[in-house]
Protein backbone atom coordinates (compact mmCIF):
# COMPACT_ATOMS: atom_id res chain seq x y z
CA UNK A 1 0.00 0.00 0.00
CA UNK A 2 2.70 2.57 1.07
CA UNK A 3 4.48 2.24 -2.24
CA UNK A 4 1.47 3.25 -4.11
CA UNK A 5 1.32 6.58 -2.08
CA UNK A 6 2.80 9.40 -3.52
CA UNK A 7 6.13 10.66 -2.32
CA UNK A 8 5.69 14.66 -3.29
CA UNK A 9 3.63 17.07 -1.40
CA UNK A 10 1.98 17.63 -5.08
CA UNK A 11 0.47 14.00 -5.26
CA UNK A 12 -0.27 14.10 -1.61
CA UNK A 13 -2.43 17.09 -2.09
CA UNK A 14 -4.23 15.93 -4.99
CA UNK A 15 -4.68 12.51 -3.73
CA UNK A 16 -6.28 14.03 -0.80
CA UNK A 17 -8.73 16.16 -2.41
CA UNK A 18 -9.23 13.33 -5.06
CA UNK A 19 -10.58 11.11 -1.89
CA UNK A 20 -12.41 14.12 0.03
CA UNK A 21 -14.59 14.62 -3.56
CA UNK A 22 -14.64 11.50 -3.96
CA UNK A 23 -16.50 10.41 -0.41
CA UNK A 24 -18.43 13.74 -0.72
CA UNK A 25 -19.75 12.68 -4.04
CA UNK A 26 -20.24 9.28 -2.32
CA UNK A 27 -22.34 10.68 0.16
CA UNK A 28 -24.31 13.35 -2.03
CA UNK A 29 -25.29 10.27 -4.20
CA UNK A 30 -26.40 7.99 -1.54
CA UNK A 31 -28.37 11.47 -0.06
CA UNK A 32 -29.98 11.50 -3.15
CA UNK A 33 -30.60 8.23 -3.79
CA UNK A 34 -32.51 8.24 -0.34
CA UNK A 35 -34.24 10.96 -1.60
CA UNK A 36 -35.38 9.52 -4.90
CA UNK A 37 -36.50 6.69 -2.93
CA UNK A 38 -38.15 8.34 -0.24
CA UNK A 39 -40.18 10.49 -3.37
CA UNK A 40 -40.62 6.99 -5.13
CA UNK A 41 -42.09 5.63 -1.96
CA UNK A 42 -44.32 8.84 -1.22
CA UNK A 43 -45.52 8.30 -4.39
CA UNK A 44 -46.71 4.44 -4.41
CA UNK A 45 -48.59 5.39 -1.20
CA UNK A 46 -50.04 8.25 -2.44
CA UNK A 47 -51.24 6.51 -5.62
CA UNK A 48 -53.03 3.71 -3.84
CA UNK A 49 -54.32 6.34 -1.29
CA UNK A 50 -56.19 7.92 -4.11
CA UNK A 51 -57.44 5.28 -5.74
CA UNK A 52 -59.11 3.83 -2.33
CA UNK A 53 -60.71 6.99 -1.72
CA UNK A 54 -61.33 8.29 -5.52
CA UNK A 55 -64.18 5.75 -6.84
CA UNK A 56 -64.91 3.01 -4.22
CA UNK A 57 -68.06 1.80 -6.22
CA UNK A 58 -67.13 0.76 -9.71
CA UNK A 59 -65.24 -2.15 -10.46
CA UNK A 60 -62.77 -0.29 -12.84
CA UNK A 61 -61.43 3.83 -12.29
CA UNK A 62 -63.16 5.33 -15.27
CA UNK A 63 -60.54 7.45 -17.05
CA UNK A 64 -61.16 10.33 -19.44
CA UNK A 65 -63.02 10.29 -22.91
CA UNK A 66 -60.82 8.38 -25.19
CA UNK A 67 -60.30 11.13 -28.12
CA UNK A 68 -59.80 8.41 -31.21
CA UNK A 69 -62.24 6.46 -29.92
CA UNK A 70 -65.39 9.16 -29.37
CA UNK A 71 -68.17 7.53 -26.97
CA UNK A 72 -66.06 4.88 -25.81
CA UNK A 73 -64.52 5.13 -22.55
CA UNK A 74 -60.74 3.63 -21.56
CA UNK A 75 -60.33 1.44 -18.11
CA UNK A 76 -57.77 1.10 -15.72
CA UNK A 77 -56.67 -1.85 -14.28
CA UNK A 78 -55.92 -0.91 -10.72
CA UNK A 79 -59.50 -1.29 -8.70
CA UNK A 80 -60.97 -4.09 -7.52
CA UNK A 81 -63.50 -4.85 -5.10
CA UNK A 82 -63.90 -8.11 -3.00
CA UNK A 83 -65.57 -9.93 -0.43
CA UNK A 84 -62.09 -11.10 1.00
CA UNK A 85 -58.76 -10.28 2.06
CA UNK A 86 -56.15 -9.87 -1.07
CA UNK A 87 -53.49 -11.71 1.03
CA UNK A 88 -52.90 -14.97 -0.57
CA UNK A 89 -50.99 -18.22 0.72
CA UNK A 90 -47.80 -17.09 1.61
CA UNK A 91 -47.59 -14.02 1.71
CA UNK A 92 -46.62 -11.36 4.06
CA UNK A 93 -47.84 -7.89 5.07
CA UNK A 94 -45.43 -5.25 4.64
CA UNK A 95 -45.26 -3.26 8.12
CA UNK A 96 -43.70 0.20 6.93
CA UNK A 97 -46.05 0.87 4.03
CA UNK A 98 -49.38 -0.42 6.04
CA UNK A 99 -48.13 2.30 8.02
CA UNK A 100 -47.24 5.23 6.09
CA UNK A 101 -50.70 4.20 4.22
CA UNK A 102 -53.39 4.09 7.08
CA UNK A 103 -51.69 7.76 8.27
CA UNK A 104 -52.10 8.93 4.89
CA UNK A 105 -55.58 7.58 4.68
CA UNK A 106 -56.46 8.65 8.48
CA UNK A 107 -55.39 11.92 7.51
CA UNK A 108 -57.94 12.08 4.74
CA UNK A 109 -61.10 10.91 7.29
CA UNK A 110 -61.80 7.32 6.69
CA UNK A 111 -62.22 4.97 8.75
CA UNK A 112 -60.33 1.92 8.68
CA UNK A 113 -61.86 -1.48 9.69
CA UNK A 114 -58.83 -3.52 8.20
CA UNK A 115 -55.69 -2.59 5.94
CA UNK A 116 -53.87 -4.51 4.07
CA UNK A 117 -50.47 -3.45 2.64
CA UNK A 118 -48.05 -6.11 0.78
CA UNK A 119 -45.78 -6.53 -2.97
CA UNK A 120 -46.41 -9.74 -4.89
CA UNK A 121 -44.96 -10.51 -8.71
CA UNK A 122 -47.32 -9.37 -11.12
CA UNK A 123 -47.43 -12.76 -12.99
CA UNK A 124 -49.39 -14.04 -9.49
CA UNK A 125 -51.92 -11.55 -9.57
CA UNK A 126 -55.22 -13.00 -11.03
CA UNK A 127 -57.01 -9.84 -11.25
CA UNK A 128 -54.31 -8.27 -13.49
CA UNK A 129 -53.33 -11.11 -15.69
CA UNK A 130 -57.26 -11.93 -16.65
CA UNK A 131 -57.44 -7.68 -16.97
CA UNK A 132 -54.09 -8.42 -19.53
CA UNK A 133 -56.06 -10.76 -21.60
CA UNK A 134 -58.89 -8.65 -22.22
CA UNK A 135 -56.23 -5.78 -23.16
CA UNK A 136 -55.28 -8.31 -25.63
CA UNK A 137 -59.01 -9.15 -27.07
CA UNK A 138 -61.16 -5.90 -26.26
CA UNK A 139 -60.01 -2.36 -27.61
CA UNK A 140 -61.96 -0.93 -24.92
CA UNK A 141 -59.05 -1.92 -22.36
CA UNK A 142 -56.18 -0.26 -22.38
CA UNK A 143 -52.56 -1.58 -20.44
CA UNK A 144 -52.47 2.67 -19.40
CA UNK A 145 -50.10 1.63 -16.56
CA UNK A 146 -47.55 -0.99 -18.16
CA UNK A 147 -48.26 -2.99 -16.26
CA UNK A 148 -45.05 -6.09 -16.60
CA UNK A 149 -45.87 -9.44 -16.03
CA UNK A 150 -42.39 -10.20 -15.51
CA UNK A 151 -42.60 -7.09 -12.52
CA UNK A 152 -43.60 -6.05 -9.40
CA UNK A 153 -46.77 -4.90 -8.20
CA UNK A 154 -47.86 -2.91 -4.80
CA UNK A 155 -51.42 -4.52 -3.29
CA UNK A 156 -53.54 -2.33 -0.81
CA UNK A 157 -56.25 -3.83 0.68
CA UNK A 158 -59.22 -1.39 2.56
CA UNK A 159 -62.46 -2.29 4.37
CA UNK A 160 -64.04 0.54 5.45
CA UNK A 161 -65.88 0.64 8.74
CA UNK A 162 -69.40 -0.71 8.68
CA UNK A 163 -68.90 -1.90 5.11
CA UNK A 164 -68.43 -5.88 4.10
CA UNK A 165 -66.42 -5.52 0.98
CA UNK A 166 -62.59 -5.24 0.50
CA UNK A 167 -61.63 -2.74 -1.64
CA UNK A 168 -58.18 -3.57 -3.37
CA UNK A 169 -56.10 -1.15 -5.06
CA UNK A 170 -52.72 -1.97 -7.30
CA UNK A 171 -50.20 0.17 -8.74
CA UNK A 172 -46.26 -0.98 -10.57
CA UNK A 173 -43.25 -1.11 -8.81
CA UNK A 174 -41.27 0.90 -10.89
CA UNK A 175 -37.51 -1.14 -11.67
CA UNK A 176 -34.27 0.35 -10.86
CA UNK A 177 -33.45 4.02 -12.73
CA UNK A 178 -29.55 3.93 -13.88
CA UNK A 179 -29.55 7.14 -15.62
CA UNK A 180 -29.49 8.76 -11.76
CA UNK A 181 -25.96 6.92 -11.07
CA UNK A 182 -24.84 7.75 -14.86
CA UNK A 183 -25.39 11.57 -13.77
CA UNK A 184 -23.42 11.46 -10.60
CA UNK A 185 -20.30 10.12 -12.50
CA UNK A 186 -20.85 12.82 -15.13
CA UNK A 187 -20.95 15.25 -12.29
CA UNK A 188 -18.04 13.93 -10.87
CA UNK A 189 -15.71 13.65 -13.89
CA UNK A 190 -16.49 17.34 -14.47
CA UNK A 191 -15.68 18.28 -10.77
CA UNK A 192 -12.65 16.15 -10.80
CA UNK A 193 -11.49 18.29 -13.95
CA UNK A 194 -12.33 21.38 -12.91
CA UNK A 195 -11.42 21.11 -9.46
CA UNK A 196 -8.45 19.07 -9.21
CA UNK A 197 -7.07 20.45 -12.61
CA UNK A 198 -7.16 23.92 -11.48
CA UNK A 199 -5.96 22.59 -7.74
CA UNK A 200 -2.80 20.67 -10.08
CA UNK A 201 -1.83 23.90 -11.45
CA UNK A 202 -1.80 26.42 -8.25
CA UNK A 203 0.00 23.26 -6.33
CA UNK A 204 2.59 23.20 -9.63
CA UNK A 205 3.41 26.61 -8.72
CA UNK A 206 4.34 26.18 -4.92
CA UNK A 207 5.82 22.84 -5.01
CA UNK A 208 8.04 23.78 -8.34
CA UNK A 209 10.05 26.38 -6.79
CA UNK A 210 10.10 24.36 -3.64
CA UNK A 211 11.59 21.49 -5.18
CA UNK A 212 14.16 23.72 -7.06
CA UNK A 213 15.04 25.17 -3.42
CA UNK A 214 15.30 21.22 -2.19
CA UNK A 215 17.81 20.64 -4.71
CA UNK A 216 19.34 23.58 -4.48
CA UNK A 217 19.81 22.75 -0.33
CA UNK A 218 20.88 19.75 -0.95
CA UNK A 219 24.13 21.03 -3.72
CA UNK A 220 24.73 23.73 -1.05
CA UNK A 221 25.46 21.10 1.57
CA UNK A 222 27.51 18.86 -0.57
CA UNK A 223 29.50 22.22 -2.51
CA UNK A 224 29.25 25.01 0.22
CA UNK A 225 29.25 26.81 -3.26
CA UNK A 226 27.31 30.57 -3.71
CA UNK A 227 27.60 30.33 -7.56
CA UNK A 228 24.57 28.94 -8.29
CA UNK A 229 22.02 30.71 -6.08
CA UNK A 230 18.25 30.14 -6.76
CA UNK A 231 16.02 32.77 -8.82
CA UNK A 232 12.80 33.37 -6.63
CA UNK A 233 9.85 32.08 -8.54
CA UNK A 234 6.02 31.01 -7.39
CA UNK A 235 3.62 33.09 -4.90
CA UNK A 236 4.87 35.62 -2.91
CA UNK A 237 5.32 33.68 0.10
CA UNK A 238 7.85 31.45 -1.69
CA UNK A 239 9.80 33.78 -3.30
CA UNK A 240 10.45 35.42 -0.19
CA UNK A 241 11.40 31.78 1.10
CA UNK A 242 13.90 31.75 -1.71
CA UNK A 243 15.14 35.41 -0.78
CA UNK A 244 15.98 34.40 2.66
CA UNK A 245 17.10 31.20 1.46
CA UNK A 246 19.82 32.87 -0.65
CA UNK A 247 20.80 35.47 1.91
CA UNK A 248 21.59 32.80 4.40
CA UNK A 249 23.59 30.97 2.14
CA UNK A 250 25.70 33.94 1.28
CA UNK A 251 26.05 34.16 5.24
CA UNK A 252 27.16 30.33 6.20
CA UNK A 253 29.59 30.57 3.34
CA UNK A 254 31.35 33.54 4.50
CA UNK A 255 31.45 32.39 7.95
CA UNK A 256 33.21 29.31 6.34
CA UNK A 257 35.13 31.27 4.99
CA UNK A 258 36.13 33.26 8.02
CA UNK A 259 36.36 30.46 10.03
CA UNK A 260 39.18 28.78 7.41
CA UNK A 261 41.40 31.80 7.63
CA UNK A 262 41.05 31.93 11.28
CA UNK A 263 42.15 28.28 10.86
CA UNK A 264 45.17 28.86 8.68
CA UNK A 265 46.30 31.67 10.90
CA UNK A 266 46.13 29.77 13.85
CA UNK A 267 47.83 26.75 12.47
CA UNK A 268 50.68 28.85 11.44
CA UNK A 269 50.97 30.98 14.40
CA UNK A 270 50.78 28.34 16.78
CA UNK A 271 53.16 25.61 14.25
CA UNK A 272 56.18 27.93 14.03
CA UNK A 273 56.97 28.75 17.80
CA UNK A 274 56.39 24.64 18.53
CA UNK A 275 59.20 24.25 16.02
CA UNK A 276 61.22 27.00 17.17
CA UNK A 277 60.34 24.84 20.89
CA UNK A 278 61.72 21.64 19.28
CA UNK A 279 65.12 23.56 18.12
CA UNK A 280 65.45 25.10 21.92
CA UNK A 281 64.95 21.85 23.63
CA UNK A 282 68.04 20.61 21.98
CA UNK A 283 70.17 22.86 24.33
CA UNK A 284 68.50 21.04 27.80
CA UNK A 285 71.10 18.48 29.12
CA UNK A 286 69.02 15.96 30.83
CA UNK A 287 67.79 13.23 28.00
CA UNK A 288 64.53 12.40 30.68
CA UNK A 289 63.70 16.12 30.73
CA UNK A 290 64.52 16.95 26.89
CA UNK A 291 62.35 13.67 26.00
CA UNK A 292 59.61 14.97 27.96
CA UNK A 293 59.43 18.19 26.77
CA UNK A 294 59.55 16.46 22.88
CA UNK A 295 56.41 14.36 23.94
CA UNK A 296 54.57 17.70 25.11
CA UNK A 297 55.53 19.21 21.69
CA UNK A 298 54.35 16.49 19.89
CA UNK A 299 51.34 15.63 21.58
CA UNK A 300 50.75 19.45 21.05
CA UNK A 301 51.61 19.03 17.76
CA UNK A 302 49.07 16.06 17.15
CA UNK A 303 45.87 17.48 18.72
CA UNK A 304 46.34 20.75 16.88
CA UNK A 305 46.66 18.83 13.59
CA UNK A 306 43.74 17.03 14.99
CA UNK A 307 41.28 19.98 15.47
CA UNK A 308 42.44 21.60 12.30
CA UNK A 309 41.51 18.82 10.46
CA UNK A 310 38.04 18.10 12.31
CA UNK A 311 37.57 21.69 11.25
CA UNK A 312 38.00 21.41 7.80
CA UNK A 313 36.22 18.22 7.63
CA UNK A 314 33.29 19.70 6.43
CA UNK A 315 35.10 21.61 3.36
CA UNK A 316 37.16 19.57 1.40
CA UNK A 317 39.32 20.55 -1.39
CA UNK A 318 40.41 17.17 -3.09
CA UNK A 319 37.96 15.81 -5.12
CA UNK A 320 36.23 12.33 -5.46
CA UNK A 321 37.56 9.98 -7.13
CA UNK A 322 37.14 6.46 -7.92
CA UNK A 323 38.97 4.03 -5.46
CA UNK A 324 39.58 0.73 -5.13
CA UNK A 325 38.47 0.46 -1.43
CA UNK A 326 39.51 -3.34 -0.71
CA UNK A 327 42.86 -1.87 -1.80
CA UNK A 328 42.90 1.07 0.42
CA UNK A 329 41.60 -0.62 3.28
CA UNK A 330 44.68 -3.60 2.36
CA UNK A 331 47.15 -0.86 2.38
CA UNK A 332 46.78 0.92 5.38
CA UNK A 333 46.62 -2.74 7.30
CA UNK A 334 50.22 -3.17 5.89
CA UNK A 335 51.45 0.36 6.85
CA UNK A 336 50.36 -0.82 10.71
CA UNK A 337 52.36 -4.52 9.90
CA UNK A 338 55.51 -3.00 8.18
CA UNK A 339 55.33 -1.42 11.98
CA UNK A 340 55.49 -4.17 13.43
CA UNK A 341 51.95 -3.64 14.89
CA UNK A 342 49.59 -6.82 15.01
CA UNK A 343 47.02 -6.01 12.93
CA UNK A 344 45.55 -8.76 10.86
CA UNK A 345 43.44 -8.48 7.23
CA UNK A 346 39.51 -10.38 7.36
CA UNK A 347 37.87 -11.12 4.59
CA UNK A 348 37.52 -8.13 2.15
CA UNK A 349 35.29 -8.02 -0.83
CA UNK A 350 36.24 -5.48 -4.34
CA UNK A 351 34.39 -2.65 -4.31
CA UNK A 352 35.03 0.74 -6.03
CA UNK A 353 33.95 3.96 -4.97
CA UNK A 354 33.97 7.64 -5.36
CA UNK A 355 35.59 8.46 -2.45
CA UNK A 356 38.24 10.98 -0.78
CA UNK A 357 41.33 8.24 -0.44
CA UNK A 358 43.57 10.65 1.62
CA UNK A 359 40.39 11.33 3.97
CA UNK A 360 39.36 7.67 4.47
CA UNK A 361 42.76 6.57 5.39
CA UNK A 362 42.92 9.32 8.11
CA UNK A 363 39.44 7.63 9.35
CA UNK A 364 40.87 4.19 9.22
CA UNK A 365 43.69 4.77 11.25
CA UNK A 366 42.44 6.53 13.88
CA UNK A 367 40.33 3.25 14.18
CA UNK A 368 42.99 1.07 14.02
CA UNK A 369 45.19 3.05 16.04
CA UNK A 370 42.56 3.32 18.67
CA UNK A 371 41.62 -0.60 18.46
CA UNK A 372 45.69 -1.51 19.49
CA UNK A 373 45.70 1.77 21.85
CA UNK A 374 42.81 0.30 23.74
CA UNK A 375 42.56 -3.52 22.85
CA UNK A 376 44.26 -6.26 21.06
CA UNK A 377 44.35 -7.80 17.78
CA UNK A 378 42.26 -5.86 15.54
CA UNK A 379 41.14 -7.29 12.25
CA UNK A 380 39.89 -5.38 9.32
CA UNK A 381 37.73 -6.79 7.06
CA UNK A 382 35.69 -5.17 4.08
CA UNK A 383 32.15 -6.49 2.93
CA UNK A 384 28.95 -5.65 1.11
CA UNK A 385 25.95 -5.42 2.83
CA UNK A 386 22.49 -4.13 1.52
CA UNK A 387 23.86 -1.38 -0.98
CA UNK A 388 26.19 -0.74 1.49
CA UNK A 389 30.48 -1.19 1.87
CA UNK A 390 31.05 -1.85 5.32
CA UNK A 391 34.61 -1.41 6.70
CA UNK A 392 34.75 -3.20 10.06
CA UNK A 393 37.40 -3.12 12.52
CA UNK A 394 37.29 -5.72 15.58
CA UNK A 395 39.59 -5.57 18.46
CA UNK A 396 39.84 -8.66 21.49
CA UNK A 397 39.91 -5.45 23.98
CA UNK A 398 37.78 -4.71 27.26
CA UNK A 399 34.78 -2.48 25.03
CA UNK A 400 33.42 0.45 25.95
CA UNK A 401 30.63 0.86 28.83
CA UNK A 402 27.03 0.59 26.97
CA UNK A 403 26.23 3.90 28.64
CA UNK A 404 29.08 5.44 27.24
CA UNK A 405 28.93 4.40 23.65
CA UNK A 406 27.35 7.29 22.23
CA UNK A 407 29.64 9.79 23.91
CA UNK A 408 32.54 8.12 22.61
CA UNK A 409 31.55 10.28 19.33
CA UNK A 410 31.44 13.66 20.52
CA UNK A 411 34.67 15.64 20.23
CA UNK A 412 37.46 15.84 23.45
CA UNK A 413 35.55 12.73 24.97
CA UNK A 414 38.03 9.35 25.88
CA UNK A 415 37.66 6.10 27.06
CA UNK A 416 40.61 6.70 29.50
CA UNK A 417 41.18 10.23 31.80
CA UNK A 418 44.40 10.56 31.66
CA UNK A 419 46.52 12.74 28.65
CA UNK A 420 50.12 10.81 28.91
CA UNK A 421 52.28 9.98 25.68
CA UNK A 422 50.99 5.36 25.80
CA UNK A 423 47.20 6.34 25.51
CA UNK A 424 47.29 10.26 25.17
CA UNK A 425 45.33 12.41 22.89
CA UNK A 426 42.62 15.11 23.03
CA UNK A 427 39.84 12.95 21.84
CA UNK A 428 39.34 13.58 18.74
CA UNK A 429 39.59 10.90 16.84
CA UNK A 430 36.44 9.04 16.61
CA UNK A 431 35.16 12.28 15.91
CA UNK A 432 37.22 12.45 12.94
CA UNK A 433 36.45 9.54 12.30
CA UNK A 434 32.89 9.95 11.95
CA UNK A 435 32.64 13.10 10.56
CA UNK A 436 35.05 11.86 7.22
CA UNK A 437 32.15 8.89 6.71
CA UNK A 438 29.28 11.39 6.95
CA UNK A 439 31.91 13.42 4.18
CA UNK A 440 31.02 10.42 2.09
CA UNK A 441 27.39 9.95 2.67
CA UNK A 442 28.28 7.01 5.30
CA UNK A 443 28.10 6.33 8.87
CA UNK A 444 30.29 5.40 11.66
CA UNK A 445 28.84 3.37 14.62
CA UNK A 446 30.51 1.35 17.39
CA UNK A 447 29.13 -1.63 19.44
CA UNK A 448 30.45 -4.33 22.31
CA UNK A 449 31.60 -7.70 21.01
CA UNK A 450 29.42 -10.41 22.91
CA UNK A 451 30.90 -13.69 23.81
CA UNK A 452 28.29 -17.20 24.20
CA UNK A 453 27.99 -16.23 27.71
CA UNK A 454 27.14 -12.86 27.24
CA UNK A 455 30.35 -11.37 28.44
CA UNK A 456 31.94 -8.15 26.59
CA UNK A 457 35.14 -9.92 24.32
CA UNK A 458 35.54 -6.51 22.68
CA UNK A 459 34.68 -3.73 20.27
CA UNK A 460 33.59 -3.43 16.54
CA UNK A 461 33.88 -0.15 14.55
CA UNK A 462 32.10 -0.51 11.14
CA UNK A 463 32.35 2.35 8.66
CA UNK A 464 29.50 2.12 6.24
CA UNK A 465 29.81 3.94 2.85
CA UNK A 466 26.45 3.99 0.30
CA UNK A 467 27.72 1.43 -2.92
CA UNK A 468 26.65 3.63 -6.58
Amino acid sequence: MRRFFPKSLLGQMLLAVALALLVAQTLSGVLRFRAEEQRREFGLISALAFQLVADPRVDYVTGDVDPRRPGRERRRLRLERALESPILQGEFEDEERHERLENMLTDQGIEIDQLVVLSRPVSNDAYIMRGLRRVQTNSRFENRDGWDPLGEMLVAGLKRQGQDEWLIARVPLPGPEPLQITGIVVQTLLLYIVLVGGLAWLLRRITHPLAALTTRVEQFAATRETSDQLEPSGPEDTRRLINAHNAMEARIAALLDEKDVMLGAIGHDLKTPLAALRVRIESVEDDAERQRMADTIEDITTSLDDILSLARVGRPSDPLERTDLSALVSSVVEEYQDMGEDVTLGDTQRTALRLRATWLRRALRNLIGNALRYGEKPVVSLHRDDGQAVIRIEDDGPGIPQDEIASMLEPFTRGEASRNRETGGAGLGLTLARAIAEQHGGTLTLANRLGDDGEVIGLVAEIRLPVG
